[in-house]
C-alpha cells in the first residue's frame, strides 16, 4: 500500500516510539514545552450539559491526599470510613440521586467514587447538608481540610473544595479535551483540527498539569429491569 509519508516523517514517527527518546522527552523536552506553553489545570466533574440524557449517571471521583503519607494514615483514613459507615449511607440514601459510592484508598490517597443524577453543586449541598457533622472525621484528615471544618457549616466552600479535588474527566471525543484548553483563554470555537495521529503536544502537557484524570464519562447503561421496576416489584414505591 503507497505511504504518502517522506523519509523524514518516518524517521520521525520511530523516533517518538523509542524508549529512549520517550525518557529524554520527559526529562527535558515536556519541562521546556511546559515553560514555554503553561497550561492551567482543567476543572473536575462532568462538562455541564443542558440535555437531560446528559446528567444521567453523572460520575464523581474525588481523590483527597491525606496528611500523613504511611500506613499509619491510611489505616487512619480507614478507621474514620468504617465508624461512620452507616451514617455516610443513611446520607446518600437521603439524597435519592446516588446509584452508587464506594470509598477506596489508593496509595497515600481517601477517594470517593460515586454516580448520581443531576447536577453536582445539588448533589454535594444535599449529602453535606445532611451528614456534614459526620463527614468532618474523614476531611480532618485530607490535606487542605480543615479550611472547610465544619462542612455541615462552610456548604459552598466544600463544595468548591470538593470541586477543585474531583478529577477532570477527559471527554469521549478525543480532540475535545485540546477544546476544553482552549476554552480557558476564551476560544469558543466548536471544533479543531488537530492531528492525532502524533501524540499532541498540548494533550502531553495538560496531562502533566493535570497528572490524574478520568478517561471519559464512562459507561452508561441499565440493567433488564431498571431500578424503578425492582422498587415496583419489591413494594418499596419510588
Amino acid at each position: 500500500m503507497p505511504r504518502d509519508e517522506g523519509w523524514l516523517d518516518r524517521s520521525v514517527n520511530k523516533l517518538a516510539k523509542s524508549l529512549l527518546f520517550k525518557r529524554l522527552a520527559s526529562w527535558f523536552l515536556v519541562p521546556y514545552w511546559a515553560r514555554r506553553m503553561p497550561l492551567k489545570p482543567l476543572p473536575g466533574g462532568p462538562h455541564p450539559s443542558i440535555q437531560p440524557g446528559d446528567n444521567i449517571q453523572c460520575m464523581m471521583n474525588l481523590i483527597m491526599p491525606l496528611k500523613i503519607k504511611s500506613p499509619i494514615g491510611r489505616a487512619e483514613a480507614a478507621l474514620a470510613i468504617a465508624q461512620n459507615k452507616d451514617a455516610i449511607y443513611a446520607g446518600l440514601d437521603n439524597v435519592g440521586t446516588v446509584h452508587f459510592a464506594r470509598f477506596v484508598i489508593v496509595d497515600n490517597n481517601i477517594c470517593m467514587f460515586s454516580v448520581y443524577d443531576g447536577d453536582f453543586t445539588n448533589y454535594i449541598r444535599d449529602f453535606i447538608a445532611t451528614i456534614g457533622s459526620v463527614f468532618n472525621a474523614v476531611v480532618e484528615l485530607v490535606e487542605g481540610g480543615d479550611a472547610v471544618i465544619p462542612c455541615e457549616h462552610n456548604v459552598e466552600a466544600f463544595i468548591q473544595w470538593v470541586h477543585e479535588r474531583d478529577l477532570y474527566q477527559v471527554p469521549d471525543t478525543a480532540t475535545d479535551i485540546l477544546r476544553d484548553q482552549e476554552a480557558l483563554n476564551g476560544d469558543k470555537a466548536a471544533s479543531g483540527n488537530d492531528d492525532l495521529r502524533l501524540l499532541p503536544r498540548k494533550v502531553v502537557l495538560q496531562l502533566r498539569a493535570n497528572a490524574n484524570v478520568s478517561l471519559g464519562s464512562g459507561y452508561r447503561a441499565y440493567p433488564g429491569f431498571s431500578a424503578a421496576q425492582v422498587r415496583r416489584q419489591l413494594g418499596l414505591g419510588w
